[in-house]
């Protein structure tokens, strides 16, 4: 009687969490799937079933391509980048006798608590053509025109990635901080004593004593960074210039809000839900390796 009473008690406990996860995240989720069959404006009750006709469109349409070329390049480019910034500050941090390594934490992981907004209007006036930071240090160097940072084709998705990159870098830093805070101090006494320097007792081993760290943040940081891109995209270009910094989600938004193809932006939204979920299980599958234990 007693144990069934702890199990009613439990069922009681976890029954409201259970029930907003089903409405507020299972049954949106099915919804998407559900309206990506259909052709919808969003803002009538006319809902024409297609099938998987908005799929067919997707796969030809070349702005979704342009898109997704540019997610996979912030993915890559702002991944690497970050991961390595983060491990080789935080490796730093740690290791090294720095003064005021509390004040330098504080700094690092400031960017981490400002809103995207924020990051946005900063970086805005940073790669500003005419009055910006960036173009009048390079002026003091160079001659001609300024350099468009977010009006050319070519660099706006680099600018991007560049506030990105500031933006994430100082959270992991801390993350991977904790981790090495927690190797113990005789391990890489015995690593010097050997003979050891600093680049190969961080490869062989700090990284291997945090994997499991770097792993987990990994996978969190690469589908982080498709929602954060969107953010970034959505305040600081919009998409332009002729849509050469459109990301996935700016343009599932775009078709699915501004252009009122609510069905075809679900299905790119399913597209993306799928990208997602293959490329976590890839990161975890290629990272897969057996811990090191202290």
């Amino acid at each position: 009687m007693r144990q069934r009473g702890q199990k009613v008690f439990a069922a009681i406990c976890v029954a409201p969490a259970l029930i907003l996860f089903l409405l507020f995240v299972v049954y949106p989720a099915i919804n998407i799937f559900r309206m990506s069959l259909y052709r919808w404006g969003g803002y009538s009750a006319n809902q024409t079933f297609i099938g998987l006709e908005n799929f067919r469109i997707l796969f030809s349409d070349e702005r979704f391509y342009r898109s997704f070329q540019n997610t996979i390049l912030l993915i890559v480019v702002v991944t690497l980048v970050t991961i390595f910034l983060a491990l080789f500050f935080a490796s730093v941090l740690c290791r090294e006798r720095l003064r005021g390594k509390s004040f330098f934490r504080i700094v690092f992981y400031i960017p981490n608590i400002l809103s995207v907004v924020v990051i946005s209007a900063i970086f805005s006036a940073i790669y500003d053509a005419n009055n910006g930071i960036l173009n009048s240090i390079l002026g003091l160097f160079r001659e001609g025109s300024p350099i468009l940072w977010l009006g050319d084709r070519g660099l706006i998705i680099y600018s991007i990635a560049i506030a990105m990159i500031w933006q994430a870098v100082g959270y992991y830093m801390v993350m991977y901080m904790a981790g090495i805070s927690a190797i113990p101090e005789s391990i890489y006494e015995s690593a010097a004593l050997e003979g050891a320097g600093r680049m190969r007792t961080f490869f062989d081993l700090t990284i291997p004593l945090i994997w499991t760290n770097i792993r987990t943040t990994l996978t969190f940081f690469v589908i982080s960074s498709i929602n954060i891109s969107f953010l970034i995209v959505r305040a600081l270009t919009g998409g332009g210039p002729d849509g050469a910094s459109e990301v996935f989600l700016s343009y599932m938004y775009d078709q699915a809000y501004t252009n009122s193809s609510y069905g075809y932006g679900m299905a790119i939204g399913v597209t993306v839900f799928l990208f997602s979920f293959l490329l976590s299980g890839l990161i975890n599958g290629v990272t897969k390796r057996d811990p090191v234990y202290l």
